[in-house]
């Protein structure tokens, strides 16, 4: 554009070329430093109460475990402090800043005063060309239309800012005042000299100039003076609050060095400087605790750390050598009840651990598809704004034929501005060739990203230790790993819908300004942004009712799995109808928080229509009247028709984007969380392998707590010889359970060491020592296929004949055989269609096929009889099934199945308080041998009752009161039997029920599925 010229002299003027571009460059300037500024912000100020670190373990496929760790930031600290004024003060800055809207309303109210009663005056400096001023007596100057609209709005926004931020005002208000003070000087200063210039241009005395000239001038005034005055008030608070919060420190910091010298000398002593990765917390436990007791008699060691760095019971390790933290899993996974308020930083700080999974790094070919899609999504932001372009010039063409050519003579077609539209439609929208192309190329990444995510978190919840799974619920870790393809569409709609759906009306803004005049601009900038901001506006308070939602969706989904799983407790309690209410109520819940967020949503859609339908008017009325006083085509309107209406889409649609990636979003973070949860016993970096187990075992002064201060086990020491027996006895919580998941390394002891073959099992992998130990848990469950699977899951390289040996050995190959399909049965959910007799028998059977030097029998045949009990144990310990110099550990209730032990613990509050074989037991006279007394004498009256019911029963028979009757088996398939039987009441029942458990192999299913009556 070329210079102004003074309407008195006609000489270019350089404060004018300055005031002109000033107030069309204000508002983006303004806009511009106020987006940056949030970005800077969110970088800043995001709360950093976790900071990713470097583990020693790593997790699936080789990536680093989203281990985190607790330290304050203090540049978070600061702003916080800095920027928390108070509520005066906060007051004082919002009247300031609406001081400053009122001042561009009375700018507006000037210039429209000018334009009507001072035309000439109001359009005499302006960029536009003279001739096209002379076609529009009513307008005004384009550059102080941009500018007092622009910047008017532009302050309306950050005044609502002062008012919704909780943090208000802060560094963003203050970068955007910094800037405000510069722009504004710049437009006072060339004014003022703009005016003096016309006062003294063409006269030979100067002349006052005019009021409305007068009336900017003291309105740019005043909002220079305003600005001035936040900009000083501001630097004045925020200083004055970090000297009193730099004093508040330094206070603190001497009242702790005092509290530190009188620990000191109480002999307490600080861990907070040497708090290593071993001893962090994982889930941002902001002030875990750091001080820890000394005790005496541990050596002056903190009782809760030993010299391998143990953690204690509120402490969750790195690099495997801590216990258990499941109420820091808890927190972290299980679902919050609000959507957390985070700002764009922390969510893409969050997210980013989801992007090495994301981006297909293994595959040159797919990164190269990956490339080429995002050429692909430039050239349709191209193609579809060359649309609305081409739709103009093909009216003007044709009504320039129209104008040229006879009517019907067919010479005048603009075949190339048509063809160009055609290829343009061709080409352009999301089922255009380039949006089809790109979704067919698409589909191999969005595979590659959906597999590696959804791999990637199988294999993480496997990876976690046994504090998650005991405090974890199905449905709950079920939902989260069903979250990937949420995450994965996210992906996928953040890149190709919402960046463009947000660069298309920039562009548009673009092409307006530069084909029409910075009017058009600046109106559909303040559509687009008003209509962004209230979408996002009512979008973000209707968070918590779509959290409301998605909480209940999953709690439905979790009774659901529950009750399905729980079948058998709903049918032993009659409970059906609970449970039906119970899950109608979910049920209920969840359509509630549904009507809601479908209610949310069309109110939006509502004000959405209203806001683009007044900006599309306004924007149709001043188009019109251009084109009614010839300074528009017609061709130009059809432009600015088809860009309004190619606007309107993504517009539209911005409501449903944005609540579908907030929906993903709030998915993803389950699965977020999810991956934040750390196993908290891992291998430390570069251990090795357990060596050739020989089975020799040592327990040295082990302590350990599971939550709470109260010790699960305490001073554990005991060694247990290859070959040798050891039971574990005592009554129920006495850390029997413990000591097995402390040796299969489910966690790990926080005092003392537990050795295998003289090798602490904290120095070699966790994977080495379990190959080495085989367990027959008390509740044994086992996958819902054949019961071939099922045995060689613990060798899938045994044979049939090692298999049928294995179980021949633990007494269930015969009762396998008398099913219909053998060994191809299938077990049902959890193996429900067996008996507990059976599937503690086919445990066992499993344990043969691994033959491991260790053997953890934890009540591993408490549903069989005593007889079958012995023999299994006998043939565990001599057979050849597993060879002798096998280290067995027994965990029994029936003392008389243990009598053969080479050694007998037994337990209290997770002490040992004896220790022997049966015979010293019994001549010490203490706990075993009262428990030994007691059991034996409740066996001598179960014996004595038995044979008085057999005597019983053999005097019924003779006297033929015995009664036959057939009873239908109504099971649903969840036991084995199925087949009619005979049924004895009274003693004779109880005869043949005693007779039915004298047998070794007795099918307890059977006798679940007859009906005594």
């Amino acid at each position: 554009m070329g210079g102004l010229s003074s309407p008195r002299s006609g000489t270019p003027s350089t404060a004018e070329d300055v005031l002109s571009w000033a107030q069309i460059l204000s508002p983006c300037i303004l806009l511009f430093c106020f987006m940056l500024a949030i970005a800077l912000h969110g970088v800043l100020a995001s709360r950093k109460t976790e900071d990713l670190i470097a583990p020693a373990a790593r997790g699936p496929g080789g990536r680093p475990l989203p281990v985190t760790k607790t330290r304050p930031d203090a540049v978070v600290i600061e702003l916080t402090e800095a920027a928390s004024f108070g509520r005066g003060s906060r007051r004082v800055f919002q009247l300031a800043t609406a001081v400053i809207v009122l001042a561009f309303v009375g700018n507006a109210v000037n210039l429209a005063l000018q334009v009507a009663y001072d035309p000439d005056q109001a359009r005499s400096y302006s960029l536009a060309p003279p001739d096209k001023l002379e076609e529009r007596p009513w307008w005004c100057r384009e550059e102080a239309f941009v500018y007092i609209v622009g910047c008017g709005s532009f302050y309306t926004y950050l005044l609502l800012t002062l008012f919704d931020w909780s943090d208000s005002p802060n560094t963003v208000h203050f970068m955007v005042w910094c800037t405000s003070l510069i722009t504004e000087s710049t437009v006072l200063g060339s004014l003022l000299v703009r005016i003096l210039q016309s006062s003294y241009a063409a006269a030979d005395e100067p002349c006052m100039p005019g009021g409305y000239d007068i009336a900017d001038l003291a309105i740019g005034a005043l909002r220079l003076a305003v600005v001035l005055g936040i900009v000083i008030l501001y630097i004045g608070l925020a200083g004055r609050r970090t000297f009193w919060a730099g004093e508040k420190k330094a206070h603190d910091a001497g009242l702790n060095g005092l509290d530190e010298m009188e620990r000191q000398g109480r002999g307490q002593v600080d861990h907070g400087s040497d708090t290593s990765d071993e001893t962090s917390p994982l889930l941002s436990r902001r002030h875990a605790g750091l001080n820890g007791y000394v005790n005496p008699a541990t050596g002056g060691r903190d009782m809760r750390k030993n010299q391998n760095g143990s953690a204690g019971p509120n402490q969750s390790p790195v690099n495997g050598t801590g216990g258990n933290t499941h109420g820091e899993a808890d927190a972290a996974f299980y679902r919050p009840n609000k959507l957390p308020h985070k700002t764009w930083w922390e969510y893409l700080r969050g997210y980013s651990l989801f992007f090495p999974y994301l981006w297909p790094r293994d595959s040159l070919r797919l990164q190269a598809v990956v490339v080429f899609c995002f050429i692909i999504a430039v050239l349709q932001r191209y193609v579809i704004m060359m649309v609305p372009i081409q739709t103009g010039y093909l009216v003007d063409d044709l009504d320039a034929a129209v104008s040229r050519i006879e009517p019907g003579s067919g010479h005048g077609m603009p075949w190339g501005s048509l063809g160009r539209l055609i290829l343009f439609k061709i080409l352009s929208g999301p089922s255009g060739l380039l949006g089809s192309v790109r979704a067919i190329l698409w589909i191999p990444v969005s595979q590659y990203c959906f597999r590696a995510l959804s791999s990637a978190a199988f294999e993480h919840v496997h990876s976690l230790s046994l504090d998650f799974h005991l405090s974890k619920r199905t449905g709950e870790v079920l939902s989260a790993l069903n979250k990937g393809a949420s995450i994965n569409a996210f992906l996928e709609q953040v890149t190709f819908q919402v960046l463009p759906m947000l660069i298309d009306p920039l562009i548009s803004i673009i092409v307006l300004a530069k084909k029409f005049n910075s009017v058009y601009a600046v109106c559909v900038s303040i559509m687009t942004f008003t209509y962004l901001f209230l979408t996002i506006r009512m979008a973000a308070t209707r968070a918590d009712q779509r959290r409301d939602m998605v909480n209940a969706n999953r709690e439905e989904e979790a009774v659901k799995n529950d009750s399905i799983v729980s079948y058998e407790t709903v049918k032993y309690f009659n409970a059906e109808d609970f449970e039906f209410n119970r899950y109608r109520h979910t049920i209920n819940t969840f359509q509630a928080a549904e009507a809601s967020v479908t209610r949310g949503a069309n109110n939006m859609n509502i004000c959405q229509n209203l806001v683009f339908m007044a900006g599309m008017l306004l924007l149709l009325v001043v188009g019109a009247y251009d084109v009614a006083l010839g300074n528009r085509t017609i061709g130009e309107f059809s432009t600015l028709l088809a860009i309004l209406a190619q606007l309107q889409g993504p517009l539209n649609f911005f409501g449903t984007f944005y609540k579908t990636v907030q929906q993903a979003m709030i998915s993803g973070e389950r699965l977020l969380e999810l991956f934040k949860v750390a196993p908290t016993v891992v291998d430390r970096r570069g251990v090795p392998d357990l060596p050739p187990c020989k089975g020799h075992i040592r327990w040295n002064k082990v302590r350990f707590w599971y939550d709470g201060p109260r010790p699960a086990l305490r001073d554990l020491s005991f060694e247990c010889r290859p070959g040798t027996t050891t039971a574990f006895v005592g009554e129920s919580g006495g850390g029997k359970s413990t000591v097995f998941r402390l040796m299969f390394r489910y966690y790990n002891c926080h005092e003392g060491s537990i050795e295998v073959d003289g090798h602490n099992v904290k120095d070699v992998t966790i994977d080495s020592v379990r190959r080495a130990i085989g367990v027959v848990p008390q509740d044994t469950i086992m996958f819902n296929e054949s019961i071939m699977y099922n045995l060689r899951y613990a060798n899938q390289k045994a044979t049939d004949e090692e298999v049928y040996e294995a179980c021949r050995s633990a007494s269930i190959h015969d009762r396998i055989m008398s099913f219909p399909e053998g060994y191809n049965t299938r077990v049902g959910e959890r193996g429900l269609r067996l008996s507990g007799g059976e599937k503690q028998r086919m445990a066992i059977a499993r344990l043969i096929l691994k033959r491991p030097r260790i053997i953890m029998l934890d009540e591993a045949t408490s549903a069989l009889d005593s007889e079958t009990e012995q023999q299994i144990q006998s043939k565990l310990i001599k057979g050849n099934n597993l060879g002798q110099n096998r280290t067995l550990l027994i965990i029994a209730h029936r003392l008389s199945t243990i009598t053969h032990a080479d050694q007998i613990i037994v337990l209290h509050a997770g002490s040992i308080i004896e220790k022997g074989s049966h015979a010293e037991l019994l001549r010490l006279g203490g706990k075993y041998a009262s428990m030994w007394e007691k059991q034996s004498k409740a066996e001598e009256a179960a014996v004595k009752a038995r044979d008085a019911t057999a005597r019983a029963n053999k005097l019924l028979r003779r006297a033929q009161i015995g009664v036959k009757t057939d009873v239908n088996d109504d099971s649903d398939g969840y036991n084995n039997s199925a087949c009619s039987s005979t049924v004895l009441t009274g003693p004779k029942a109880a005869s043949a029920a005693s007779e039915d458990s004298s047998t070794s192999d007795d099918d307890l299913t059977n006798n679940d599925n007859n009906k005594t009556k």
